[in-house]
């Protein structure tokens, strides 16, 4: 959780480039979805916070309540990314309570997989790592990319001076291990590489439909177990790994 001195500075930020937007954020009862939904609510955007995990769910809406008061515009969606039909009903849910707009995506749900040498993995958390981070990221995408496409037919997009307009923006959580590796997390830097794979390729694809498609790429929070692990190996491997800061990295989401 944040410090008070950070909420008060970040709440006196004025920054009204997303007030009255609408917002998506997966895997909003995390570190890093949390700070988001944060992060827009502040600035007067209309989240939807979506989470497999009700109780963490319902304390992000709590902290923002907290932080934000009355003001706040954040709804809970209990969804798990890896049914499509719970992702197409509760993106189209969404899509109804907010007037039948979406303008943003934060793509950010996934699944750490076990912490076990190459030679030891478990091939059944393989794939279900790859499942929730790499499939369900699709699901996810696909179905808002099409909302998102149909509004922009709507006239809510454009061409503008002979260019065509983007005013859509979908953002896929990457990570480090993808570019660096990381020891002992085979799925989890595999399902982070092809993450960046799918954003490239979504990107043109979905460029004329009005829609950006970018991914960041943040390392791991510390301190904590996890971290601590990590430099371990890192450093019995010769590679150091550096630190991010949840809320920095809920801001570089989207250049703010």
């Amino acid at each position: 959780m944040m410090s008070n001195d950070t909420k008060t500075t970040d709440a006196n930020i004025s920054d009204d480039r997303f007030r009255g937007k609408t917002i998506i954020i997966t895997g909003a009862g995390g570190n890093f979805g949390r700070c988001g939904c944060l992060y827009f609510a502040r600035r007067g955007a209309n989240v939807a916070a979506m989470d497999n995990n009700e109780s963490a769910l319902n304390e992000t809406l709590l902290e923002v309540a907290d932080a934000v008061g009355s003001d706040a515009n954040i709804r809970a969606y209990p969804c798990d990314v890896t049914d499509p039909a719970s992702v197409e009903g509760t993106v189209e849910t969404i899509y109804v309570d907010f007037g039948r707009r979406i303008d943003m995506l934060w793509n950010n749900a996934g699944y750490q997989g076990q912490i076990r040498p190459t030679l030891e993995y478990d091939p059944s958390d393989f794939a279900r790592v790859m499942n929730i981070n790499v499939t369900g990221m699709f699901v996810v995408l696909q179905s808002v990319a099409r909302r998102m496409a149909s509004q922009r037919d709507d006239k809510s997009g454009g061409v503008r001076n002979g260019c065509v307009s983007h005013p859509f923006s979908i953002v896929n959580t990457a990570s480090v291990a993808a570019l660096r590796g990381t020891p002992a997390m085979v799925a989890y830097a595999s399902s982070k590489a092809a993450i960046l794979a799918m954003t490239v390729s979504t990107a043109k694809d979905l460029a004329p439909h009005g829609i950006r498609v970018n991914a960041i790429s943040p390392a791991l929070i510390g301190p904590g177990v996890l971290w601590t692990r990590q430099n371990e190996l890192h450093a019995s491997s010769g590679s150091p790994y550096f630190s991010s800061d949840p809320e920095q990295v809920a801001k570089d989401k989207i250049g703010g």
